[in-house]
């Protein structure tokens, strides 16, 4: 698997796959990234309850979108067979659940980090562009954000001032390759996109994917949620992974952060996986395992 390549088109081919071998499950896009290609979610079950699985903000965290994509697989087939899921019956869960996940947050910056956008691209140039003034950030295995620069993690209206003093302070005070908030919240197609379709539902629980640290957060301020604790300390328990509260440089304007602030429901951030972004896919395998109980229970609790 070293030589794998992944890409915001195979993700879509994938999905295609997924739909066509069952029919059951429902797929659409919840917008448009800047360069105009689809943020694509999936729809897997039928019961009023909803939980909302989200990856890949970070354009050089895409191995959470393998994760999700993984997922989906399984849960499918076990589903389509009658047959356990992590213990649980894949169809009871179906009818009692609608799992809605967006595999693909930032799909232009991904395709950036991936090689997958041609170098001799307009979008791949701006980019460029972008890095050369931050040499210490490798090009592009380092690059977080979308094509324009902007962190799309640093987008949401949950004290999204106090992010902007924060990565400002730090030298993020333009676009970058990581940590630049933009020039206000929801900026951004593609975080406008997330909290648009957040708000068109009603989750009972959101987890965003991202990497690394094998970690688990699960706070936003001194909002404590119903059940946020002890749903936080299964997810540790099934994952092996620490549950530990925000820091403090990271703690404002994220996506569970808003999604806690707005619905005061159980939000998580989840890092998976260990080392150096973009982590090597010899690793997929063990996040796959340590994460599918966070990924079932999600659905349960």
């Amino acid at each position: 698997m070293d030589d794998f390549n992944f890409s915001s088109t195979l993700l879509y081919e994938n999905l295609n796959i997924l739909r066509q071998t069952y029919p059951f499950i429902q797929t659409g896009s919840i917008g448009k990234s800047i360069m105009g290609k689809d943020i694509p979610f999936v729809r897997v079950g039928r019961g009023q309850k909803e939980v909302f699985y989200s990856a890949s903000y970070h354009a050089n965290e895409w191995i959470t979108s393998l994760l999700l994509l993984e997922f989906l697989y399984e849960y499918c087939s076990a589903i389509q067979n009658n047959t356990m899921i992590w213990n649980f019956n894949a169809r009871r869960l179906f009818n009692s659940t609608s799992i809605y996940i967006v595999p693909l947050v930032n799909p232009d910056g991904v395709d950036l980090v991936t090689g997958a956008l041609p170098k001799t691209s307009p979008s791949y140039k701006q980019a460029e562009r972008i890095a050369y003034g931050f040499a210490t950030i490798p090009f592009p295995d380092g690059w977080k954000a979308n094509i324009r620069g902007v962190d799309l993690n640093l987008q949401f209206p949950a004290e999204w001032e106090r992010a902007r003093e924060i990565k400002y302070a730090q030298g993020f005070t333009t676009p970058a390759p990581r940590d630049f908030v933009g020039y206000g919240p929801l900026t951004e197609p593609e975080s406008l996109a997330v909290y648009n379709f957040t708000l068109q539902h009603n989750f009972r629980l959101i987890i965003a994917f991202h990497s690394q640290g094998e970690v688990i957060y699960w706070q936003f301020q001194n909002y404590n949620p119903p059940n946020s604790l002890f749903i936080g300390r299964q997810f540790a328990n099934v994952s092996g992974y620490s549950l530990e509260p925000t820091p403090y440089d990271s703690s404002f304007a994220g996506y569970k952060d808003w999604f806690i602030q707005n619905y005061n429901r159980p939000g998580y951030t989840v890092e998976v996986g260990l080392g150096t972004n973009p982590l090597p896919v010899t690793q997929f395998r063990k996040i796959y395992e340590d994460n599918l109980g966070i990924l079932v229970l999600g659905a349960i609790l």
